[in-house]
């Protein structure tokens, strides 16, 4: 979905430079946060600003995945939704797991901002092998 040289249609082109802004400011805030840029503001009303700060990068590009979906030919509409739906059960039940097994087999901790990661894992190993809309 990110192949910047393959853009051949304006709705990707967009999706792609949609994608890189967001996750631009995604990254510059969790370097900052990652450097001690924010410590200070740890445990304070600011830090729920910030982590809102950090959060709302993510909904962009999610809505940025939509609005290619919206945009593209129905075919591409439809085999991307299947690609989406697919791995966001994947996440949602590979997370689920792991969450039982935190409560169950004392497991490490798993952030919950880690089903974002787990997603777009998911997307990029099943998408190759749904290439149908069937």
């Amino acid at each position: 979905m990110l192949a910047i040289g393959k853009s051949t249609t304006t709705a990707h082109r967009r999706y792609v430079v949609r994608t890189m802004s967001f996750m631009g400011v995604y990254v510059l805030l969790n370097v900052g946060a990652i450097f001690g840029v924010f410590d200070a503001i740890r445990g304070t009303p600011a830090a729920w600003v910030f982590a809102a700060a950090v959060s709302a990068p993510i909904l962009g590009q999610i809505w940025a995945t939509l609005s290619l979906m919206r945009d593209s030919d129905e075919f591409m509409r439809a085999l991307t939704a299947k690609q989406f739906i697919i791995a966001a059960g994947v996440a949602m039940g590979v997370f689920s797991a792991w969450g039982f097994a935190e409560s169950y087999a004392d497991a490490p901790h798993a952030p919950g901002w880690f089903v974002y990661v787990l997603f777009w894992a998911a997307f990029g190993l099943i998408s190759p092998f749904i290439r149908t809309t069937r």
